[in-house]
């Protein structure tokens, strides 16, 4: 029977040299990675039964970086991290939908190397539908629009102009599929080239609806923690390796938009101004 591949992730070299040696010794074919990029080249050229990473690297990407491409290249492989840190809070609960298993640093050497043969006998854990932020918000827009509904009707402030559901949240739809179409392509952060005409008309229409400014940014508020708690709800089907700069293009993309609407929402009051 063939030894187990096993790829080795650590910036640490001494830790590279000696679990390399010992992982030699108990049977494994063991392959060293110091850094997420070089990790990365041999995940997308070889073939491995098991993957040891530190979870914790410098520069760019890290620990689940490595994870989430194991898991799209070769979804039999088994994960196991390690980390430093005896006490997580619950993010750690997140990473474990992600990966196998996370043992803490530094521990008996025998332990580790029991652990990992336990884990290669069980196998990875269940089968996971891994979705970009993108897909989620996509496929929850109805749901995250009713979420946010109901957080609305909570605030008096916006609740002083009645409004039917459709007429509150008309907008929303168009809203949803900008932030998909943003997120799904390559514009910097920070970018204001993807113009809505919808949050144009979205500004124009709350004018003449009698929303005040401070209004519009607290609905817009609003949108945001809704889509975030969208988000934590779909955290164990999240590609882990990308989901920070979605979650900073979901608030950049929200906060152009409206600032968009608050550009034709002035225009208006401006209108409005104007001798008859």
């Amino acid at each position: 029977m063939a030894p187990a591949k096993l790829l080795l992730v650590d910036d640490d070299e001494m830790i590279r040299i000696t679990l390399s040696i010992i992982l030699r010794k108990h049977g494994f074919d063991v392959t060293v990675a110091s850094t997420v990029t070089e990790a990365l080249k041999h995940i997308s050229s070889e073939l491995f039964d098991v993957l040891l990473s530190d979870l914790h690297m410098p520069g760019a990407g890290d620990g689940l970086t490595v994870v989430s491409a194991m898991r799209h290249a070769n979804p039999k492989a088994v994960t196991i991290l390690l980390s430093s840190f005896p006490h997580m809070d619950a993010a750690a609960q997140a990473i474990l939908l992600q990966t196998d298993e996370i043992l803490v640093k530094p521990m008996d050497v025998n332990m580790l190397v029991d652990a990992i043969k336990q884990r290669l006998a069980a196998g990875p854990t269940r089968a996971r539908i891994v979705e970009s932020v993108a897909t989620i918000l996509e496929r929850s827009a109805d749901s995250t629009i009713s979420d946010w509904y109901e957080l609305v009707q909570k605030e008096e402030l916006l609740m002083t102009i009645p409004m039917t559901f459709q007429l509150r949240s008309g907008h929303l739809p168009q809203v949803f599929q900008d932030l998909v179409l943003r997120l799904r392509s390559s514009k910097v952060l920070g970018s204001k080239e993807l113009l809505s005409t919808a949050a144009a008309e979205h500004g124009t229409a709350r004018r003449k609806q009698g929303y005040t400014a401070a209004m519009m940014v607290e609905e817009s508020r609003i949108l945001q923690v809704s889509v975030f708690n969208t988000l934590q709800k779909n955290l164990a089907n999240i590609d882990f390796s990308v989901v920070l700069i979605g979650v900073m293009t979901i608030a950049d993309e929200i906060d152009s938009q409206l600032g968009q609407a608050m550009k034709s929402y002035l225009a208006e009051s401006i209108v409005d101004a104007l001798p008859a």
